[in-house]
C-alpha cells in the first residue's frame, strides 16, 4: 500500500470533491477524488470492499486524466499515406456511417460486428448491446470478459441456475476457518482484498492456495499446492474422492438441496490421491491436508479465479470445485460457500446486459422467447426483428475479414491486439477488415491499427454504475467534464444511431432510442432487467447513494436487496442445485520433444489487463517496465542461460523475447510470463487458441513451448 495522495498539476479551476470508485479491477475500492488550483488527488475512503486501502494502480488513476498522449480530437486514416490525422467529429461519424452502410449494402447486416469491454458501465454495455441489435441489426456482438469470467459463470449458471461471482459479501473472506483459493493471486491482481485474508488468518483460519508459481498470495498460505497447469480439474475430484472415503460429505444437505450427486460419486470414485498425484504433482499428503481442512472447518470458502478457468476445460475445472462445495454443503450456509474472483472492473455487470453473444438485458437468454419479448417490449420493436445468438469472442475476432465474416468492427473499452489469444494471427484479422473502429482514450495497439479512432472520456469524467464481485450495484460519479473534444461513449453510440437512421423523422426516434444520459440509460435498463436473472428493477441511483451500493436481484424498490445468494433454494426451478459429473482431460497442447515446456501466464502488481493505462503511469512503468519470462533455476541452468538474459519463447503460433528472470518458485517444467505487454514481449503471440466449448475461453493457461537464449 502507498501512504499519502497524488495530485497533478492542473491550475485555474473551482475547487471541487466526488466519492466514486478506482477504474480498475472488480473490488472498486471506494475512493474520493479532489480538484483544486493543485491538480486532481485521490483519496482513499472507508467503503466495505476496500476500507480505507488502495493499491498503487488505485492511488495513481488520476495521472492519466491530463496525460500527454491522451486522445483529445477525432483521427482519422489517411488513404494516400496511411497516417491517423486528426479530423472533426463529423467528418469522423460520417466515415463510419458511410463504412457500415457500405459494408451492410454489400454483406448483409451481420458484415458489421461490435466488441465490447468488461471496464465499460453497466450503462454503455447496455446501450453497446441494445445498439448492435437493435442499430446495427447484427447478431455480432461479444466483449473481452469473454476471456475473463466465462467459464465460471457457465459452471454457475449450470450448477446453480445464476452467475453472480460472489454470491455473498466479501467480508465472509475474514471470518473463514478454511480459505481454498484456486488459480488465484490476489496480493498482485487486486491488493486491498489481502486484508480480508489477513483478518481470516488472524482469527486462526488456515489459507490453501492452489498455483503452479510461489506467488505473493501462495507465500502468506499455510499450504501451497503447486500443480502442473491444467491439472486443477482432477486435484478437484482428488479432494472429493477424500471427503468421500473420510465421510466429510454433508449427506443431509446433499439429499435436500441437490441433485445428480450420485453420477458424480460414481465418477470421483477412479480418482484416488495417488492417480491425482501421479498426474499433477501435488502429493498425497497436501491433497489430504486440504481435504481434511475442508471437510473438517465449520465455516469454509471455495474460491476460483483465473488459473482454474483460463482453459479448454476451464468450465468443467469450475464444475469440479463447485461439486465439492455442494458435496461439503457450503453454498447457501452463513459465512460458507463458493465464489469466483471476477477481474475486470465490472467484470459482473458487463456481462450481464448484452455484451455477451448470447444473452439480453437481465441475464436473459437470446434463444428464450420471453425473454425477447420482454425485451423487444421495453426497446419498442417486434421481437422478431432482435437478431439471434452471436459467436464468443475469440471465433467473432478469428473471422474477421474472411469471406464469411464481419467486415467492419466497432471496438469500445478493449485492446484485443494484445489481450487475444494468438494475437499475431488477430492482428492480421484485424488489418483484412474493411473498416476498423475503435473508441478509448489512448492510442491503444488496437486503436493504432484503426480507420477511425474517437476519443472518449475517462472514469472520473462521467456518471454511471458498475457491479463488483460480489453483485453490489455501485455508483460512479462524473469530478469534471471531459475536454472540449472528447465524448462520452453514450454520446458516440447515440450519435451513431442517428446518423444511420434513414431519414429525419427515423432521426428523431433514434435520438429518443439511444439517449446520451447515462441516468435515462439506467432507468431503461432497470425496465429490460426487470425479472431477469440479474434484475436490477429496484436498484435506483438514490438507493446507491444512500447505502454503500444495492446487490442484486433487487425486485422491488422497496423491498430488499439479496447481498447472501442461495439461502433457501437456488436459481434453479426446482430450488435445488445440480451436480455434474466431470472428468480430467489432457490440455489441448501437450509437450513433446519439440516444445518441451509448459507455458503459463498472468498479472503483476504494477500492471493491469492489456497495459494500455498502467504503461503509461511513470510510477508504475517504474516498477514493472517491460515483459519478462520467469524460469526455475535448473531450467535455466540446463539451457544456459543466467537472469537478465534476452530469452525467445517459441510455440506453433509464435514467440516472445524478454530478459529472464530466475526464480525458484515455479516448477522447472514451466516458464511464465505476464500479458500486459506489447511488442516482442507480448506474452499472447504465444498462447493456444483452443477454446472451451460450453463458454468459448481460450486456453490462455497452457501450452507447449521451446525455450532459449535469444
Amino acid at each position: 500500500m502507498t501512504d499519502g495522495a497524488w495530485s497533478a498539476t492542473r491550475p485555474g479551476l473551482t475547487p471541487r470533491e466526488v466519492a466514486t470508485h478506482c477504474p480498475y479491477c472488480a473490488l472498486q475500492c471506494g475512493m474520493t477524488l479532489r480538484e483544486d488550483d493543485t491538480g486532481v488527488s485521490v483519496h482513499p475512503r472507508q467503503f466495505p470492499t476496500n476500507r480505507g486501502g488502495l493499491c498503487q494502480k488505485g492511488w495513481t488513476a488520476a495521472e492519466l486524466l491530463d496525460h500527454p498522449e491522451r486522445l483529445t480530437t477525432p483521427l482519422l486514416r489517411d488513404p494516400a499515406t496511411g497516417e491517423l490525422r486528426p479530423a472533426s467529429w463529423d467528418a469522423a461519424l460520417d466515415r463510419v456511417v458511410t463504412g457500415i452502410r457500405a459494408v451492410q449494402q454489400a454483406a448483409g447486416r451481420d458484415a458489421v460486428a461490435v466488441f465490447g469491454g468488461g471496464g465499460l458501465t453497466n450503462e454503455k454495455a447496455y446501450a453497446l448491446g441494445k445498439f448492435a441489435r437493435i442499430g446495427l441489426r447484427t447478431r455480432h456482438i461479444d466483449y473481452n470478459g469473454r476471456f475473463c469470467m466465462s467459464s465460471a459463470a457457465a459452471a454457475g449458471m449450470r450448477a446453480f441456475g445464476i452467475d453472480r461471482g460472489l454470491p455473498f459479501p466479501l467480508a465472509d473472506l475474514g471470518r473463514a476457518d478454511t480459505l481454498l483459493l484456486v488459480g488465484a493471486n490476489p496480493a498482485e491482481t487486486m491488493p486491498p482484498l489481502v486484508r480480508w485474508l489477513t483478518e481470516q488468518r488472524r482469527n486462526g483460519g488456515r489459507l490453501i492456495v492452489v498455483d503452479p508459481r510461489v506467488t505473493a498470495t501462495a507465500r502468506q498460505a499455510d499450504l501451497h499446492l503447486q500443480p502442473l497447469p491444467g491439472t486443477d480439474l482432477a486435484v478437484a475430484n482428488a479432494l472429493l474422492h477424500i471427503a468421500l472415503t473420510e465421510g466429510w460429505v454433508d449427506r443431509a444437505y446433499v439429499a435436500e438441496r441437490t441433485a445428480g450427486f450420485e453420477a458424480v460419486r460414481r465418477s470421483v470414485a477412479a480418482w484416488w490421491p495417488a492417480r491425482a498425484e501421479q498426474l499433477s504433482g501435488v502429493p498425497v499428503a497436501d491433497l489430504e491436508a486440504t481435504a481434511r481442512a475442508l471437510g473438517t472447518g465449520g465455516r469454509v470458502i471455495i474460491l476460483t479465479a483465473r488459473g482454474a478457468e483460463q482453459h479448454a476445460k476451464g468450465v468443467d475445472t469450475v464444475t469440479a470445485y463447485v461439486n465439492l462445495a455442494l458435496a461439503l454443503g457450503l453454498p447457501g450456509r452463513d459465512g460458507s460457500g463458493y465464489g469466483c474472483l471476477t477481474g475486470q472492473g465490472n467484470g459482473q455487470g458487463g456481462r450481464e446486459h448484452g455484451q455477451k453473444a448470447d444473452q439480453l438485458p437481465g441475464y436473459r437468454r437470446i434463444d428464450d422467447p420471453a425473454a425477447r419479448e420482454h425485451v423487444a417490449g421495453v426497446w419498442g420493436v417486434p421481437a422478431d426483428e432482435l437478431p439471434g445468438a452471436g459467436v464468443p469472442a475469440y471465433q467473432l475476432l478469428d473471422s474477421l475479414g474472411t469471406p464469411d465474416g464481419p467486415r467492419a468492427l466497432l471496438v469500445f473499452g478493449s485492446n484485443p491486439v494484445v489481450s487475444a489469444p494468438r494475437a499475431s494471427r488477430i492482428e492480421g484479422r484485424l488489418r483484412d477488415l474493411d473498416l476498423l473502429v475503435v473508441a478509448d482514450l489512448l492510442l491503444s495497439e488496437t486503436a493504432a491499427l484503426a480507420d477511425v479512432v474517437l476519443p472518449t472520456a475517462q472514469w472520473a469524467e462521467e456518471d454511471g454504475t458498475m457491479t463488483n464481485l460480489e453483485g453490489r450495484v455501485l455508483r460512479r460519479r462524473a469530478l469534471r467534464p471531459p475536454p472540449p473534444d472528447v465524448r462520452t461513449d453514450l454520446d458516440i453510440i447515440s450519435a451513431l444511431a442517428v446518423r444511420l437512421a434513414p431519414d429525419e423523422a427515423a432521426a428523431t426516434e433514434a435520438a429518443a432510442r439511444f439517449p446520451a444520459d447515462p441516468a435515462a440509460v439506467f432507468a431503461e435498463l432497470r425496465r429490460a432487467s426487470a425479472g431477469g436473472i440479474a434484475d436490477y428493477a429496484g436498484i435506483s441511483w438514490a438507493r446507491i447513494d444512500g447505502d454503500d451500493g444495492a446487490y442484486w436481484p433487487c425486485p422491488t424498490e422497496d423491498g430488499p436487496d439479496t447481498p447472501r445468494l442461495f439461502a433457501e433454494r437456488f436459481a434453479t426451478p426446482d430450488g435445488r442445485a445440480r451436480f455434474h459429473p466431470v472428468d480430467h482431460r489432457p490440455a489441448a497442447e501437450e509437450v513433446c520433444s519439440a516444445y518441451p515446456l509448459h507455458f503459463t501466464t498472468g498479472r503483476v502488481l504494477a500492471q493491469y489487463q492489456s497495459g494500455t493505462q498502467t504503461r503509461r503511469v511513470p510510477a508504475l512503468r517504474r516498477a514493472a517496465p517491460e515483459a519478462f519470462v520467469e524460469l526455475h533455476p535448473d531450467l535455466a541452468a540446463r539451457l544456459g542461460i543466467d537472469d537478465g538474459d534476452p530469452v525467445r519463447v517459441t510455440s506453433r503460433r509464435g514467440e516472445l523475447c524478454a530478459p529472464a528472470r530466475l526464480s525458484a518458485g515455479i516448477r522447472p517444467d514451466t516458464v511464465f510470463a505476464p500479458f500486459h505487454y506489447a511488442g516482442a514481449g507480448r506474452a499472447n503471440s504465444v498462447t493456444n487458441d483452443a477454446v472451451d466449448p460450453i463458454s468459448g475461453m481460450p486456453e490462455f493457461k497452457i501450452c507447449a513451448v521451446r525455450v532459449a537464449k535469444a
